[in-house]
C-alpha cells in the first residue's frame, strides 16, 4: 500500500523535513488588518512577532482554518498520483476547526481518507507526523500504530509572556488568565489529550527557563526534541545551551529549534518558550 500523509501547517515541521518524507501541509490562515495571508505566505515569521506587540487590542491578529476544498485539492491530488490511501493528521480537534474541516472534505472519498485528531500542536503534532511518516512503507495501520506510540510518551509545555493573548483566544478560563494579569506573572502551560492547562507561574523569565529545565530533566531520556518560541530566538538558544550542559547524554543528536508558526503565535503571544518531546 502506498500511504500518502496530509497535514495542517501548525504542526511547525521544517521544510527539509517535509520535502524528505514528501508530506502534504495545507496553511492555515491569518488575517492582520483585514487581510487574509497563507501560513508562511506573504510575512515572515520573524516580521510577524516584530510587528505583533505594537498591533492594537482592537486590531489583533486573528486566524482561520483551512477551507474543506484545500484539503479536497489535496487529497485528490495524492489519489491521483498513486496513493491507495491517505493518512491526515491534524492539530487538536478540542482547540480549532481544522480537524473538522478535514474530515468533511475526507467523506467526498469513501474509504480512502482517514483522519487523526492529534490531541497536540506545533512539533507536538509535528513529530507524530514524522512517526507516521517513518513507518508510511508498512502500511496505515503501522503508521496508525506510531502515532498512538508518540502520542503516549509526549510532552508539550511552554512558559508564555503573558496570559493576555490566551484569554483573547477563549483558550483558559478567564479567572486563570485574569489572575495573571493582575499579578505580572508569566504562566507555564501544558497541552494535555489537547487541552491547555495552567501548571504554574513565576515572576521571572530566569525563573520560568528554570522551570521549564526542570520538566525537561525529570521525565526521563528523551527520543526527539523541539525547542519552540515565539520570536524569542536568543531566550531559546540560552535554554539550548544551559540544557546541554545539564543533559547532554540524555538528549537526543538533532534537536530542533523552531520559531512557532504565526496562527499559533497569535493566541499565546510573543516571547515565548517551549518545547515538544518524545520520551524514549
Amino acid at each position: 500500500m502506498k500511504l500518502g500523509i496530509v497535514t495542517d501547517s501548525t504542526c511547525d515541521i521544517p521544510k527539509y523535513l517535509v520535502d524528505q518524507y514528501e508530506l502534504e501541509v495545507v496553511p492555515s490562515i491569518l488575517i492582520i488588518d483585514g487581510k487574509e495571508y497563507a501560513d508562511g505566505i506573504g510575512i515572515s515569521r520573524e516580521e510577524f512577532y516584530k510587528r505583533f506587540p505594537s498591533l492594537h487590542a482592537s486590531r489583533q491578529p486573528t486566524t482561520a482554518a483551512p477551507s474543506i476544498g484545500d484539503f479536497s485539492t489535496r487529497y485528490e491530488s495524492l489519489l491521483t498520483r498513486g496513493c491507495d490511501h491517505i493518512l491526515s493528521l491534524h492539530a487538536a480537534g478540542a482547540l480549532t476547526s481544522i480537524l473538522n474541516i478535514a474530515r468533511q472534505a475526507a467523506s467526498n472519498f469513501p474509504n480512502r481518507v482517514t483522519c487523526v485528531d492529534s490531541t497536540s500542536l506545533s512539533l507536538g503534532l509535528g513529530f507524530q507526523v514524522l512517526a507516521a511518516a517513518e513507518a508510511a512503507e508498512l502500511g496505515l495501520q503501522a503508521a496508525l500504530d506510531a502515532i498512538k506510540s508518540a502520542q503516549k510518551r509526549l510532552h508539550v509545555s511552554a512558559a508564555l509572556d503573558t496570559m493576555e493573548y490566551l484569554k483573547r483566544s477563549g483558550r483558559v478560563p478567564a479567572t486563570i488568565a485574569m489572575l495573571g494579569s493582575l499579578l505580572s506573572l508569566k504562566p507555564l502551560i501544558e497541552l494535555t489529550n489537547g487541552q491547555v492547562k495552567a501548571i504554574g507561574a513565576v515572576r521571572t523569565t530566569t525563573q520560568a527557563n528554570e522551570r521549564m529545565l526542570k520538566f525537561l530533566l525529570e521525565g526521563g531520556e528523551l527520543e526527539k526534541l523541539a525547542i519552540l518560541h515565539t520570536g524569542a530566538e536568543p531566550r531559546a538558544k540560552e535554554f539550548l545551551n544551559e540544557l546541554m550542559q545539564r543533559a547532554s547524554q540524555s538528549v537526543p543528536r538533532d534537536i530542533l529549534m523552531v520559531n512557532v508558526t504565526t496562527v499559533i503565535g497569535t493566541h499565546v503571544g510573543p516571547n515565548g518558550l517551549g518545547f515538544a518531546a518524545v520520551r524514549k
